[in-house]
């Protein structure tokens, strides 16, 4: 369980890397125009660039924290608060019709959702 816990955990970090450097460094109008990226149009861009932000936040404390075993905790947290990023995400996409990015982003919900129930359960970090 524990393999598969950082599995899911790197994953989710992968994915707030990847959407965090596109959001914080990529003009919004070029995220208008890729798929899935309409939500922009109505979005301001320091909203945007604080999502990239918030984004890349998440990557460093979904993995870090039990890689350098300071503070451990912060990677349930850190999973909790992709949990609720990723509900903004589903209504911002269902507003837009954009189905297949809400099916993605329930995806994301469910493997955060598993990082935190093991890491706060039965493989927490207390030892």
């Amino acid at each position: 369980m524990n393999v598969t816990l950082w599995v899911a955990a790197g994953l989710l970090a992968i994915v707030a890397l990847v959407g965090g450097i596109s959001k914080t460094f990529v003009p919004k109008e070029k995220l208008a125009e890729a798929p899935g990226g309409g939500w922009t149009e109505h979005a301001s861009v320091g909203f945007v660039k604080t999502l990239g932000v918030l984004e890349l936040l998440a990557a460093v404390g979904l993995i870090l924290p039990a890689v350098l075993d300071i503070a451990p905790v912060l990677v349930p947290v850190t999973a909790v608060c992709w949990i609720l990023l990723m509900v903004g995400a589903v209504i911002t996409h269902l507003r837009q019709g954009d189905g297949k990015f809400i099916v993605l982003n329930l995806a994301y919900l469910a493997l955060a959702a598993y990082v935190a129930w093991g890491r706060l359960g039965p493989e927490s970090f207390n030892g």
